[in-house]
């Protein structure tokens, strides 16, 4: 390695180190240079090499490992030429004036494989996880780079130290004694549910949370479950996987519209954090919701990102104030990584047999040293430093895309800033992400004048961005509806400082090219914080 220059020299050993990990130099895997030994060769201070190891690590691209050095985690995202960096992609008719160069299709985009070219089917997500992009924005997933591996590690060689041969058999379809325990005591602290290890079941994640939720309440006679909207389209399919109905319940800055829910006996919400607005479950509305569910009714509450907070006090969540008429379900796939597959249904007493027997046909119990290890990471306190550690990166990864925003999209409406793991930006000059504004989609996709303002549609403008190799979800996905700006969610936990802004920059070019219109070119962006 050359030697280093005057001035700027932390930066310049980061970009040098950025790029032998791109150009394969510094594999995945490989342990850097100790820092006093890199100094040496360079003949810079140690404070420079500390500094530029810390860019890398807050870019997610290496992690320190204790005595076995700093390690490269992550090499850069798939690498792909402008407008030919997608495979598979339909182009529908709103699209071609976006899809001009510098976002011109790739030859094989007339095969009918696209996240965006046609209404989001049952493989709606899994095609938009495939899809080459150099900067992925993709919400709902946290910092992977962060994963406590050490942590981990050491805690898996405490259980396989201390297990006993029978620890190997089938466990109880519940969940291990230990990680129920554990999670009781979690969700005392963070959430203010008081619950003995007894009332908790372990499950593979929400999804599964929600298949065996929809079982125990199809054979209770409830063929429908009302969901908000816009909410969650992956939730919406998991749901009707299951055979229920899923009528839409608007959402506006209070959150939920309580009054809609009359005709309904059971509800899905996420009062803490609104997906996809960000909105927090107001007061008065809690209020009105605990009179509905004293009533007979029942709220699915999915407590999906609750602890990621920044500018505001925790909520509490509704099953501590309901007991009797809240099914709450919460997963590790924000805290740790969606890989683990890991989460926990905590259910009225009238459901609970009922959840368990579900669980215990669905697969015997999850798998039984994985949750060992977690609850050996919760009690030990890992988890909670794992926590305040990705909440500082979080934030300052939230601050670089509004910043971001605020100069490549300066008309674009900023929501769910305070908590969560993404944004959500709507255009057309209305504050509102719900569903009483202009035009939307409605739940079969259908793209007309939905989703958009005259000819801008937020599908096309996510095509765009994802012809350039920036991937972000379209808002009207999540409508069923008609109404309501056009808007993108953006994920900013598991992106760098400098990608963030990259990929937001490249959007800013998408929408000039879409044509989106005066009001997105406003003077300042402006934030919702709730």
């Amino acid at each position: 390695m050359a030697e280093a220059p005057f001035g700027g020299r932390a930066e310049w050993l980061a970009g040098q180190l950025r790029q032998a990990v791109a150009d394969g130099r510094l594999p995945v895997g490989s342990r850097l240079p100790a820092t006093r030994v890199l100094a040496a060769e360079l003949r810079v201070s140690r404070g420079v090499v500390t500094e530029a190891y810390r860019r890398l690590s807050e870019e997610g691209q290496v992690e320190g490992r204790g005595r076995g050095g700093t390690v490269v985690v992550a090499g850069p995202g798939a690498a792909g030429a402008s407008g030919s960096g997608v495979g598979g992609r339909a182009v529908g008719p709103g699209q071609l004036a976006c899809a001009e160069p510098p976002y011109a299709p790739s030859p094989s985009a007339s095969t009918p494989s696209s996240p965006f070219g046609s209404p989001p089917g049952d493989d709606v997500f899994d095609l938009i996880r495939t899809a080459a992009a150099r900067i992925d924005l993709s919400p709902g997933v946290p910092d992977l780079a962060a994963f406590p591996r050490a942590a981990w590690l050491r805690a898996e060689r405490g259980v396989f130290g201390e297990l006993a041969a029978g620890g190997f058999g089938y466990g109880d379809p519940r969940g291990t004694e230990e990680l129920r325990r554990a999670v009781a005591r979690w969700l005392g602290r963070y959430r203010g549910i008081r619950v003995e290890a007894g009332d908790v079941l372990i499950v593979a994640g929400t999804a599964q949370a929600l298949a065996l939720i929809g079982r125990v309440l199809r054979e209770d006679g409830i063929e429908e479950i009302a969901v908000e909207d816009p909410g969650s389209l992956g939730v919406r399919q998991h749901l009707r996987n299951q055979g229920l109905r899923t009528p839409p319940v608007a959402v506006d800055g209070e959150g939920v519209l309580v009054s809609e829910l009359r005709d309904h006996r059971a509800v899905l919400l996420t009062p803490a954090h609104q997906f996809p607005t960000g909105v927090v479950l107001g007061g008065a509305r809690r209020r009105e919701l605990m009179r509905w569910a004293g009533d007979g009714g029942l709220v699915v509450e999915d407590d999906y990102d609750a602890e990621h907070r920044y500018d505001r006090a925790p909520v509490p969540a509704l099953r501590s104030m309901l007991p009797e008429g809240v099914c709450y379900a919460g997963s590790v796939s924000k805290l740790l990584a969606p890989a683990l597959r890991m989460g926990w249904v905590v259910a009225p007493a009238r459901y609970r047999e009922a959840l368990v027997a579900a669980k215990r046909y669905a697969d015997l119990g999850n798998a039984v040293l994985p949750q060992l290890v977690l609850a050996r990471l919760m009690e030990s306190g890992e988890l909670e430093r794992h926590l305040r550690l990705v909440r500082r990166r979080h934030r300052r990864r939230r601050d670089a895309m509004i910043g971001a925003i605020r100069a490549h999209l300066p008309g674009a409406v900023v929501h769910g800033a305070a908590a969560g793991l993404h944004l959500l930006i709507t255009f057309g000059g209305d504050d509102s992400a719900g569903t009483d504004a202009s035009a939307g989609t409605d739940d079969s996709g259908r793209t007309g004048d939905s989703g958009g303002t005259g000819d801008f549609r937020d599908a096309d403008l996510a095509a765009a961005a994802l012809a350039r190799g920036v991937k972000v979800h379209p808002l009207s996905w999540h409508r069923q509806r008609p109404g309501g700006p056009p808007g993108l969610l953006l994920g900013y936990a598991a992106s760098s400082v400098s990608a963030i802004e990259e990929g937001v920059a490249v959007l800013g070019e998408a929408v000039v090219r879409c044509s989106v219109g005066a009001g997105v070119r406003g003077p300042n962006t402006r934030t919702a914080h709730r």
